[in-house]
């Protein structure tokens, strides 16, 4: 079980990542051409946050059943180990609740560009904190 939990976990990042991107890409293009915030729009932001809250949720039952996760969270030493059991999940943690945050905040907002521009900050930050925290080595091996 955990061998597929984990390759879900890994193949599932490469989608919530294009998804994230394409949001985020679409803010600043929306908010540059100062252009109409429109259905598409929100779906394509709703889109790069359903990605990564399934990707949250992979990840957090990955943490609980992979050996690199909870259970060698105390070896702080071994740079990979600190990685996988401390750094990537808590950063992709606070990643996730940015962009959260940023869904919510759209809701109350009236204009498009001021829409745009809470996409644009908020997903454009936790899409640059889940970068810094992929463990790139692991992806190809």
């Amino acid at each position: 079980m955990y061998e597929f939990i984990q390759k879900f976990h890994s193949g599932w990042a490469y989608l919530a990542l294009l998804l994230l991107v394409f949001a985020v890409i679409n803010a600043f293009i929306g908010l540059s051409s100062k252009k109409e915030f429109t259905a598409k729009d929100r779906k394509i932001a709703i889109f790069g946050l359903i990605g990564t809250h399934t990707q949250l949720l992979v990840g957090l039952i990955l943490y609980f059943v992979s050996p690199l996760g909870l259970a060698s969270l105390g070896q702080m030493s071994d740079k990979m180990v600190r990685l996988t059991s401390l750094e990537h999940p808590l950063i992709n943690i606070i990643a996730i609740t940015l962009i959260t945050i940023g869904w919510s905040k759209h809701k109350k907002l009236t204009t498009s560009e001021s829409k745009f521009k809470t996409f644009a900050i908020f997903y454009g930050l936790g899409l640059l904190l889940i970068l810094s925290r992929i463990p790139w080595s692991l992806w190809f091996k």
